[in-house]
């Protein structure tokens, strides 16, 4: 056993973290910009020394990275446990500090009366994001009952006053919206099963002043696709803490002797230099540290997905019509989604038969495969292994094979129910299922992998709340296909973005953003996402001229822009495009795959909103390149639109302008557009003095592009 030093430092390239462990338990003391050697231990100690307040305690509790009820703290507790007996009041004592390097430490405490010993893991990597988690061993002969077990809490600077929450609804995910910090707790709690539509598991605490450019923020994100809850509070004395965990139910975590339980990982990041620098930072690490390299080292290529375009109205020649007309416009991996196996004609029936519907595809799925490929373009198909419906051969032989709670009728959602994955034999039944088709059809290169309702019902086949396991058991059954079938891309869908989140992406390769492909929705759906998901994760389509789900009709240009910076595909009939859509689709996608790379690898920058545009730009590492974005959603209040600043380039720099889409754009009068195309100007002009933007009609998106030049 280690000697434990009063203070501990753990850092990164831009952040330093330290912890107090001169009360028995680690306290984060600092977490934040960067300390010089200039500052030391002593002088972070006296600077924070706290009186006796008036009718309190005499020594304040600490706010440890698991505060408990045995230490006295009357916040929410960290840990939360039960053994019928005195294990409620858990207070163990920091007795070990494991520290290989500068950049991560374990604190290991143990409550000697309980016989619970806790640690908890904090790593830094070199994208300045740190990796937090907390775990507990039953360390006695009783079983030990595990209700609540967050992440490590982190204390917060008092001037840290606002809190921007993630929230929405099915097609428009990803909404951001800034409070004040009051007095008390802000709680948001997951019970649906999967990381829902409206209730993301991250938050971003910020200074009242901060911008997408300048000031201090923090982000939180809870690596979890189950239930989860995100609670920050107020203290009386004026103390803030952050606080994540998995939302358990009852009696799902049972330890016995020696068994274990972990938290999601909480990924933590912190920003002096606004909320611009704290997303770069969760992309870098995403892009770095999550992401399959097998994939992402490759270009993202240019999806057509069949959904919108043909729903369940299956036919082999209508198929191979859309995918040559989408080969010619630029699409290279055409998947097909729901409808193609057995007695899928509506959503009604079919769920967990997957096998091809031989009255739809009397030869299989080869002709279509064959012709696909053929036209120069890769191979995708849908599933949804984790629902049945109830008009289903799986569901008439195995009616037992769901999660539910006994006495409760099921309630109704999209006609389907949630099969029970901690059981191995539906495990081993959808594997088998899925695998069998990708044996068959070796050219299948990419999974569609949807969850279309919430569970509402989570009982197990033994009446216990299931939630905790089924959540592993999917991405377990994930790795399984992946190991299998090792050149299959799996994309993480539910009715959207439901189930985004860094747990699922350790397993998945691309995320559905968004059910809606409305252009204006999207802009904003894609902007929320951005704080935390970087652009080669978001799926994003060009939709039907009609969307389907918001009837409003949008400009070709618009929903192209729209789609281009993020993984575009298309998803529509394109059998309704003109002559002139189409030249736009060719156009459209060259230009995204002549820029993916910088897309999907540069920093991006967003512009803080005046609710009449969302503009923002992506820029090389380098600097070397850099595309912009101006996407006016409604018409500007002024005579002329404000000038535009760009950001992120270097001042002494010169740039060739360009105006790169749209192709064709027709205006009012000349403007400025004519003229710059093409000219060289310096960075500094370019983010100090700015350009005026030209007056455009709304829902118009211009993409600029600046490339450094030695001219």
């Amino acid at each position: 056993m280690n000697q434990v030093p009063n203070f501990v430092h753990i850092k990164s390239p831009k952040i330093s973290l330290v912890i107090d462990c001169r009360r028995n338990t680690p306290v984060v003391h600092y977490f934040g910009k960067i300390l010089s050697s200039a500052t030391n231990d002593d002088m972070l100690a006296e600077l924070h020394v706290r009186q006796e307040p008036k009718c309190a305690l005499v020594h304040e509790v600490p706010l440890s990275l698991s505060p408990c009820l045995g230490n006295g703290f009357t916040g929410h507790p960290g840990i939360s446990l039960s053994d019928q007996g005195v294990a409620w009041s858990v207070g163990a004592e920091l007795v070990d500090i494991e520290q290989i390097d500068s950049n991560s430490a374990t604190f290991i405490s143990v409550d000697e009366v309980r016989n619970i010993k806790i640690s908890h893991s904090l790593t830094f990597d070199s994208s300045n994001v740190l990796k937090a988690s907390t775990t507990i061993q039953n360390l006695g002969s009783t079983d030990l009952t595990v209700n609540d077990c967050a992440a490590p809490t982190f204390a917060v600077p008092d001037h840290i006053t606002k809190i921007m929450s993630f929230e929405g609804r099915w097609s428009y995910e990803f909404q951001t919206t800034s409070i004040d910090l009051f007095l008390g707790a802000y709680t948001r709690e997951n019970r649906k099963g999967k990381t829902s539509h409206d209730n993301f598991p991250g938050v971003v605490l910020h200074t009242p002043h901060t911008t997408e450019d300048q000031g201090e923020c923090y982000g939180f994100h809870l690596a979890w696709s189950g239930n989860h809850r995100t609670r920050v509070e107020l203290l009386p004395e004026q103390r803030t803490y952050a606080q994540m965990s998995e939302l358990l139910g009852s009696g799902e975590i049972v330890l016995g002797k020696d068994e274990s339980y972990s938290s999601p990982v909480l990924y933590v990041s912190y920003s002096s230099e606004g909320l611009n620098q704290l997303s770069q930072q969760f992309h870098d690490y995403v892009r770095k540290e999550i992401l399959n390299p097998q994939f992402h080292s490759l270009p993202r290529p240019v999806h057509y997905n069949t959904w919108e375009g043909i729903y369940f109205d299956h036919d082999t020649d209508t198929l191979k019509q859309l995918a040559s007309i989408v080969a010619d416009v630029g699409a290279e991996r055409f998947v097909l989604d729901d409808g193609w196996f057995k007695g899928r004609r509506t959503d009604r029936a079919g769920l967990g038969d997957w096998i091809v519907d031989k009255d739809v595809y009397p030869d299989g799925l080869q002709p279509l495969i064959d012709h696909v490929t053929g036209l120069g373009l890769g191979f995708g198909i849908w599933f949804e292994p984790e629902m049945v419906n109830p008009d289903s051969d799986l569901f008439r032989q195995h009616p037992d094979w769901v999660l539910s709670t006994l006495g409760n009728p099921q309630i109704d959602f999209r006609h389907q129910l949630v099969l029970d994955l901690t059981r191995k034999e539906v495990c081993d039944y959808l594997f088998n299922q899925i695998s069998d088709i990708l044996t068959e059809y070796p050219q299948i290169e990419y999974i569609k992998w949807d969850m279309n309702r919430d569970i509402n019902h989570t009982g197990d086949q033994h009446g216990v709340s299931g939630i905790h396991k089924q959540t592993l058991a999917v991405y377990a059954l994930i790795d399984r296909v992946k190991e299998r079938h090792p050149a299959v891309e799996i994309e993480s869908c539910s009715s959207g973005g439901a189930r985004i989140d860094y747990g699922v992406l350790q397993h998945t390769d691309r995320v559905w953003t968004s059910d809606s492909n409305d252009a204006l929705d999207r802009l904003s759906i894609q902007r929320g996402a951005s704080f935390f998901i970087p652009s080669n994760l978001l799926g994003s389509h060009v939709g039907p001229r009609d969307c389907h789900i918001t009837r409003r009709i949008m400009p070709i240009d618009m929903r192209i822009s729209t789609a281009m910076f993020c993984h575009m595909g298309m998803e529509m009939d394109p059998r309704e495009l003109t002559e002139e859509e189409k030249q736009a689709l060719r156009d459209g996608t060259d230009i995204y795959k002549k820029n993916r790379h910088l897309i999907h690898n540069g920093d991006l920058y967003r512009y803080d909103s005046d609710g009449q545009n969302i503009n923002f730009g992506i820029v090389a590492k380098d600097k070397s390149e850099a595309l912009f974005a101006y996407n006016s959603i409604i018409e500007t209040r002024r005579t002329q639109p404000p000038i535009f600043r760009y950001k992120g380039l270097l001042a002494d720099a010169i740039y060739e302008l360009k105006m790169i889409w749209p192709t064709k754009l027709n205006e009012y009068s000349p403007s400025l557009l004519n003229i710059i195309d093409g000219k060289h100007y310096s960075g500094e002009a370019l983010m100090q003095f700015g350009m005026q933007l030209p007056i455009v009609c709304p829902q118009s998106g211009l993409v600029f592009k600046l490339t450094k030049t030695t001219i």
